[in-house]
C-alpha cells in the first residue's frame, strides 16, 4: 500500500444485498479499500459481483452499512450518492441515437458539469486516451460492443466520481485494447485518489493490475487483501474448481497456470 494515499476510502459493513425473495450477498464487511487503489471482485458466475456493483450504486435493495470517506452512502438520497459513484454496467442501453461526442457531454452535464471550450477539450483528450477519437462523431447504435465498452468508460470518467464501480469493462474487448484500458484505469485512479472497484474474470489482469483482491463465492467474502495473498493454489482449487500453479513469467510478472479440474488426472 502506497504511504503516501489518503487514509480515506470505502469500508463495507454487514453488507447484504439481492432481491426480494432471495438474498445474493450476505454480511460483506470489508475494512477499508483505500483512496487511489483498484479493487478487483473476482468469482465464479453467480457469486454475486454484479449484485453488489448494482447495489453499491444504488440500484438495487440493500442493508447494512456502505461508508465513504465516513459517510455512510445509504443514508443518502439517490441523487447524491449518485454525485461520488459512477457505475459502469457490462453493455449499455440499447437503442441511444447520439453521436459519441454528444453521449458524453450529457454525462459531464448531469454530473453538473459545465460544456465549455475547456471541457470539450478534456473530452476530447479522453477520447485520445482511449484510441477512439475518431469515432467522436458516430452513432452509438453503430458501434461495436467493444466501441460501445470504451465510450461507457470514458462517460463514466467525464463524470469525475470519487468512486468508480466497473463491470466487466474488458469483456467484449481484444488483449491490446484489455491492457490499454486496465493501464489507464489503474492511472486515472492514482491521479484522481478515486476508490475504483473491477469485475474481472481474468485472473492474470487481477494479478497485473488489482492493488487488492476481493474474492467471493456463493455470495459471501472468501478471501481479501493483496492479489499475492488472494490467488493461490488453495483458493483457485475452492473457487474455481481448478488445479493451477502461480509463476513468474519472463518479465517477472507473477501469472496463474492452470493445470486441469480438481479431480482429473495429472499428466505424467
Amino acid at each position: 500500500m502506497n504511504p503516501h494515499i489518503s487514509t480515506t476510502g470505502l469500508a463495507l459493513s454487514r453488507f447484504s444485498a439481492g432481491y426480494p425473495k432471495r438474498q445474493v450477498i450476505r454480511d460483506l464487511t470489508v475494512p477499508r479499500l483505500p483512496r487511489g487503489e483498484i479493487t478487483a471482485l473476482l468469482g465464479p458466475n453467480g457469486s454475486g459481483k454484479s449484485t453488489l456493483m448494482r447495489a453499491m450504486a444504488g440500484l438495487g435493495p440493500s442493508t447494512g452499512e456502505l461508508s465513504f470517506d465516513g459517510e455512510n452512502l445509504l443514508a443518502l438520497p439517490f441523487a447524491r450518492r449518485a454525485e461520488k459513484v459512477v457505475y459502469l454496467p457490462q453493455t449499455l442501453p440499447a437503442g441511444v441515437h447520439l453521436h459519441v461526442l454528444e453521449s458524453i457531454i450529457v454525462s459531464q452535464r448531469a454530473a453538473g458539469g459545465v460544456h465549455d471550450a475547456r471541457s470539450q477539450q478534456q473530452v476530447m483528450s479522453l477520447l485520445r486516451q482511449l484510441g477512439i477519437e475518431h469515432l467522436a462523431l458516430s452513432y452509438l447504435d453503430r458501434l461495436s460492443g467493444g466501441q460501445k465498452q470504451l465510450v461507457g468508460l470514458a462517460q463514466s470518467l467525464i463524470r469525475q466520481p470519487a468512486l468508480l464501480l466497473l463491470d466487466e469493462p474488458l469483456s467484449a474487448l481484444d488483449l491490446n485494447y484489455q491492457f490499454h484500458v486496465m493501464d489507464l484505469v489503474r492511472r486515472e485512479t492514482r491521479r484522481r485518489n478515486i476508490v475504483t472497484l473491477v469485475v474481472v474474470h481474468d485472473i492474470n489482469i487481477a494479478l497485473r493490475h488489482a492493488d487488492c483482491v476481493l474474492m467471493l463465492k456463493e455470495g459471501r467474502l472468501l478471501a481479501e487483501g493483496a492479489p499475492s495473498r488472494v490467488i493461490t493454489p488453495e483458493i483457485l482449487a475452492e473457487v474455481y474448481g481448478v488445479r493451477g500453479r502461480i509463476e513468474p513469467c519472463s518479465q517477472g510478472i507473477m501469472q496463474v497456470i492452470i493445470d486441469g479440474l480438481v479431480g482429473s488426472a495429472v499428466p505424467a
